[in-house]
């Protein structure tokens, strides 16, 4: 039976605080309502950013690729070509369908892209470049035709890495542009902004909130919460390496859970000391620590079946395994934004370079979604045709006795109209087609 070496002080919650929500519905409105000013009014308030127009020229991202070491612009298009990489290679897998599931029945449907999406990307102190890759280049391999982005600047002044990475991600408009304004900018448009109908990529508790008050007028990638991280590990591995995982994700923000399951008590007490170390070194430790002593955990386990049940209870959004036998929580585990297999690779990875998408289910959302792939930039849409008098007839038959069974007798005549015109059937006005 599990145990626990260390709890969790404080439980996630899914609920966003009353005054981030009134906050944030007022700042809608006021983008929704005053367009184009209000949007100006909003980056000097929060951003100490004026601007004529918040889309950049082409020569101003000219000067932010130039802006770029060669090696800083090498590293960015190796981390964009294995994530266009993965992406294509998983377009391939969506295929068209069309079958005939009876004589002259044709049933089909075709994965058609969503024409406009609006991607952002955070900014600040640490900005996500990698999330220009995950968004807005996405989107581009699943063939979306117009793909926008917003970022904020940073003191006032244009982020010109995350500009370079958009860029280079092939985005169509670039703005910069932060916070509920740049999503209500996106997401209900202005002047001089076309509304998008999808919004993605990350961002904090406001823009998050932004995102899901406007789902319904627009789609969203995913309801986002602080990042999470699950190591699960045994004796194969030490004490160091797992505390550097836990705490090179503690350091996204002071409420970002990070959980370690064991099934080796000396492993979990070693990875105590380890992390009381690592935290008097990493530069981040101010914010990582607060995230390990409130929200950080060790669950002790006795068997490898009881880490993969603790493990799908936790529903975790990046899951690194260190085991023996990585692949067998790969084939055993059902609730994970993403798995990371081995030592050999790392959570970190997948955020930056490695190609898997970033944007992950969190707060349990990985019980029944997945994370951003190429497929949540298309729809599937069905269709069908009949192509034969008989097969109409046989359909409106039993449809009009099924409509009939529901009491729709408008949605029956739909049937017999057609029994009656292509079955040369005599069937009254709202009346029941018997079986022949």
């Amino acid at each position: 039976m599990s145990k626990y070496l260390k709890r969790a002080r404080v439980q996630q919650s899914n609920q966003t605080p009353s005054s981030v929500t009134e906050a944030v519905e007022k700042l809608i409105a006021r983008v929704e309502n005053g367009g184009d000013r209000a949007v100006r009014e909003l980056s000097i308030q929060f951003d100490g950013l004026d601007r004529e127009t918040y889309r950049l020229s082409d020569k101003e991202i000219a000067d932010c690729l130039d802006s770029l070491t060669p090696q800083e612009r090498k590293d960015l298009e190796f981390a964009q070509a294995q994530v266009r990489n993965f992406a294509e290679a998983q377009r391939t897998t969506l295929l068209d369908l069309e079958i005939e599931t009876m004589p002259g029945v044709i049933l089909g449907h075709r994965s058609i892209p969503i024409e406009n999406v609006g991607c952002y990307v955070p900014g600040g102190k640490y900005p996500l470049l990698a999330s220009a890759h995950m968004t807005v280049l996405t989107a581009k391999v699943a063939g979306c035709k117009r793909v926008i982005t917003c970022a904020p600047p940073f003191k006032g002044r244009i982020a010109s890495k995350i500009v370079a990475a958009q860029h280079l991600a092939g985005a169509d408009e670039i703005y910069c542009l932060g916070g509920v304004q740049a999503i209500a900018a996106m997401g209900v448009g202005t002047e001089t902004i076309a509304p998008v109908d999808m919004l993605a990529g990350p961002g904090n508790a406001y823009v998050a909130e932004a995102k899901r008050l406007l789902f319904g007028r627009v789609g969203i990638d995913l309801f986002a919460g602080p990042t999470e991280s699950l190591v699960i590990a045994d004796d194969t591995v030490d004490g160091e390496i797992v505390a550097t995982d836990l705490l090179g994700q503690a350091e996204h923000g002071p409420n970002s859970p990070v959980v370690l399951i064991t099934n080796s008590e000396k492993l979990a007490n070693d990875t105590m000391r380890e992390i009381e170390r690592i935290l008097t070194i990493l530069p981040t430790a101010e914010i990582a620590s607060q995230a390990w002593e409130d929200y950080g955990e060790i669950i002790i386990c006795d068997s490898v079946d009881e880490m993969v049940a603790e493990a799908d209870k936790v529903a975790s959004e990046h899951v690194q395994v260190m085991t023996e036998n990585p692949d067998y929580f790969l084939h055993n585990m059902t609730n994970y934004g993403a798995l990371f297999l081995g030592a050999r690779t790392n959570v970190a990875y997948g955020d930056k370079v490695i190609g898997t998408n970033h944007t992950l289910p969190t707060l349990k959302a990985a019980r029944y979604t997945g994370g951003l792939w190429v497929g949540k930039f298309l729809k599937t849409c069905t269709y069908q045709r009949i192509l034969t008098d008989e097969a109409s007839a046989k359909i409106g038959a039993i449809g009009s006795r099924l409509c009939h069974m529901e009491g729709f007798i408008g949605h029956a005549e739909q049937a017999n109209i057609r029994v009656r015109r292509f079955g040369r059937r005599n069937v009254e006005y709202g009346g029941v087609v018997t079986a022949e």
